[in-house]
């Protein structure tokens, strides 16, 4: 592995809480995290607590999380990340290298992606996959072979490039203002109820109510195999109650708020959408808007709009004080982009997705 002068990949110690005697270099990573992120797009949005990325990091039979810090003369500058998906199947490794800008050109980047490989190499993984925000600039641009959406060459696009990935896919994040009107929210929900007079909603907290665990882990399952993905390649991933348990102490252990909305088949009782939204312990921050889907079967009922608006409307109350709510929709997933666009989603940033097939 290549190694350069006063530059170290410290493997990530992940403590057993924040205020655990070993917690410095997991905070000193969310730290840099944060600051990388708002150097990208130049805001905070994306900011988290070290308590509240913690259970993201403990221990989980579904992956298997490898980190790292980098360290530059006894600095945190960056950090790198190797997850290995467990689901059966899985022939991928979804990687980050993060740095802040002024480590950039001193080939740190580069030695971090040999050690993203040879992990990926000995986790048995032959596809490499990994996402990355591209600022707005002029200059030449890339587009994906489905068709939609664009990104500029920029620096991380030519460290793609130049280590053999291509672009698979560009994702837009849409913010919508909390703070602006709900009128038209209000007018598409009532439409959509309209049009879905076999289905009702049903909301809940995590932890996910008995009578919703099935249901909720059918369609979670479902984000693996229904959505866009282009030539990216997710293993279908299987999702029971603890599963679910799992999942939704992620965000309850720390003080997070989770809403999930769901449209209910009323003949049958199926769960056949959800949308869910999330904010942290401090509720005038962002709120992110996670996933989003309809079953195939039960497409063509708005459905999507149905859950998207109702979960907006119920928000007011939930964080009366968060400015904007973020998401995130493959450029190509035009039913979804087009329910966005209608509500009052505006696009504010786009990434690319990045993949590479490794040589036997």
């Amino acid at each position: 592995m290549t190694t350069i002068t006063g530059v170290e990949f410290r493997p990530l110690v992940v403590p057993a809480s924040i205020d655990a005697a070993d917690a410095a270099d997991f905070i000193a990573m969310v730290d840099v995290r944060n600051e990388i992120y708002r150097e990208i797009s130049g805001h905070g949005d994306e900011a988290i607590t070290a308590a509240e990325l913690l259970p993201h990091y403990q221990g989980s039979e579904h992956q298997i999380r490898n980190s790292w810090i980098v360290v530059q003369d006894d600095e945190v500058v960056g950090r790198v990340g190797v997850d290995i998906p467990l689901d059966e199947g899985s022939t991928s490794a979804f990687w980050l290298i993060e740095l802040l800008r002024s480590t950039w050109g001193r080939g740190i980047g580069s030695a971090a992606h040999e050690l993203v490989e040879r992990t990926a190499r000995d986790s048995g993984r032959t596809v490499l996959q990994s996402w990355a925000e591209h600022p707005a600039a002029d200059g030449p641009r890339l587009a994906p072979p489905t068709g939609f959406g664009s990104i500029p060459e920029d620096h991380a696009a030519r460290f793609y490039l130049r280590h053999g990935y291509t672009l698979e896919q560009v994702e837009r994040s849409s913010a919508f203002d909390l703070t602006g009107s709900f009128a038209e929210v209000e007018r598409l929900l009532t439409v959509a109820e309209a049009a879905s007079g076999d289905y009702r909603i049903v909301q809940w907290f995590a932890p996910t109510p008995a009578e919703y665990v099935d249901g909720y882990a059918w369609m979670k399952s479902r984000m693996s195999t229904d959505t866009p993905v282009g030539a990216l390649e997710f293993a279908e991933e299987t999702w029971d109650a603890a599963r679910i348990a799992e999942h939704d102490s992620k965000y309850t252990d720390v003080g997070r708020t989770l809403l999930v909305t769901a449209a209910q088949h009323i003949a049958t009782g199926e769960l056949c959408a959800f949308n869910e939204l999330v904010i942290g312990n401090d509720r005038t921050e962002a709120s992110h808007q996670e996933d989003t889907l309809v079953l195939k079967e039960h497409r063509g009922h708005k459905l999507g709009t149905l859950v998207k608006c109702a979960g907006l409307l119920a928000w007011r109350d939930v964080a009366p004080a968060s400015p904007r709510i973020i998401t995130y929709n493959a450029e190509e997933n035009r039913p979804m982009l087009d329910i966005n666009e209608a509500i009052g989603f505006a696009p504010i940033a786009y990434s690319g997705a990045w993949k590479k097939v490794l040589d036997d």
